[in-house]
């Protein structure tokens, strides 16, 4: 019994042995070898992105010189015209008091030469029997062409008031034409709608909106941290969300001198507006009113010391960047080092450590490999 009690107590020893050598051996992890990278010499751009939109550098609004109803559309949006083309004609519709005003005073003046031509043919009578002055009838000859001249006046009027022009006028103000060579963009009216003529107190109703798409300027916002590194003149590259894998180049020509308040975030940063010259190129046609990002240079250094910036650690008390070097075989130590500038990649080294430094990959991770016995 003794010996069954002494074997059996010798399984139970030799039992747990094994099981904490196969604990030890399945929790135990392998030391973590790390890898290390040298700095190097490039060429680094500071970068900021603006957002914005894309609109013609000259768009037209092109408004009736007469008030009236649309009595028909000549165009449509999106065809080409020239300057001096039809766009719409315009229906007079008169007062009635301005009218009834008019044709009184064609009234007066039909009365008022009536009476200047009997005068004038008494008169021409008297002169020629030299009973008066030649003087004498020269001041009622002025009076009768005056008479003449205002009845002329008054059916004028009269005319332009019914018709929207003067007999005889070279471009009727009823007609709406084109003032400049370009696209329609929009056509805010239709036929059957009223209009006002455009004057010293009202802008007027717009008919069309017309644009040459062929010079497109970029308006967007920069914070105020970055708009004091902009210059004017300076290249940029701008990308439209509704064309894809494409940059067109363009060159940043203002920078507003105020900040604007309209486009003030929520989050209260200053904004500032600029605008930039798009330069086209064929086989792509942009719209007016395309989403964009125009990408500004804000500093640049040329054959800089760098590392990539995921290299880079920061004390937990004072902030300050540092690496760390190796040393030996797996042994490292921190050096602290001074940065300039960086492109969101790699950051340049100002002072700290040379080409020659290997530095330490401290945040590369390694996929954790698993037996399929022990899933």
């Amino acid at each position: 019994m003794k010996v069954l009690k002494y074997i059996g107590i010798g399984v139970l020893i030799i039992g747990a042995l094994f099981a904490a050598a196969y604990f030890i051996k399945s929790n135990s992890k392998p030391p973590v070898t790390y890898e290390t990278e040298t700095a190097f010499r490039t060429t680094i751009e500071e970068k900021t992105v603006a957002t914005g939109k894309v609109i013609p550098e000259d768009e037209v609004a092109i408004k009736p010189q007469i008030s009236g109803i649309i009595g028909e559309i000549l165009v449509e949006e999106g065809d080409q015209l020239q300057a001096g083309d039809l766009i719409a004609k315009i229906k007079v519709v008169p007062n009635e008091q301005t009218l009834n005003t008019a044709r009184g005073r064609v009234s007066n003046a039909k009365i008022a030469l009536g009476n200047a031509k009997i005068e004038y043919d008494r008169n021409k009578i008297l002169v020629d029997k030299g009973v008066i002055s030649s003087q004498e009838f020269n001041t009622i000859e002025l009076t009768y062409n005056q008479a003449k001249q205002e009845l002329s006046n008054a059916e004028s009027d009269l005319q332009i008031i019914r018709l929207g022009s003067a007999g005889g006028s070279t471009s009727a103000n009823t007609n709406v034409k084109a003032t400049i060579a370009g696209t329609v963009l929009e056509i805010p009216v239709k036929i059957g709608d009223q209009v006002i003529e455009s004057n010293n107190f009202n802008d007027g109703t717009t008919i069309a909106s017309i644009a040459d798409l062929s010079k497109m300027i970029f308006e967007g916002m920069v914070d105020e941290a970055e708009v004091g590194k902009l210059k004017v003149g300076e290249p940029l590259t701008i990308s439209f969300g509704a064309i894809p894998d494409k940059e067109f180049r363009g060159e940043l020509k203002f920078v507003a001198p105020k900040w604007n308040e309209e486009e003030e975030t929520t989050s209260g940063v200053v904004q500032f507006k600029i605008e930039a010259d798009v330069f086209m190129e064929d086989g792509y046609f942009i719209r007016a009113g395309y989403s964009a990002n125009a990408s500004l240079i804000l500093d640049k250094k040329e054959d800089v010391l760098a590392i990539k910036e995921a290299l880079l650690q920061f004390d937990r008390e004072t902030e300050k960047p540092y690496v760390e070097v190796e040393t030996g075989d797996q042994k490292f130590e921190r050096r602290d080092v001074e940065t300039g500038i960086s492109d969101g990649l790699n950051i340049e080294i100002v002072s700290g450590i040379s080409e020659n430094d290997k530095i330490k990959i401290w945040n590369k991770t390694e996929a954790v490999k698993k037996d399929a016995s022990n899933r």
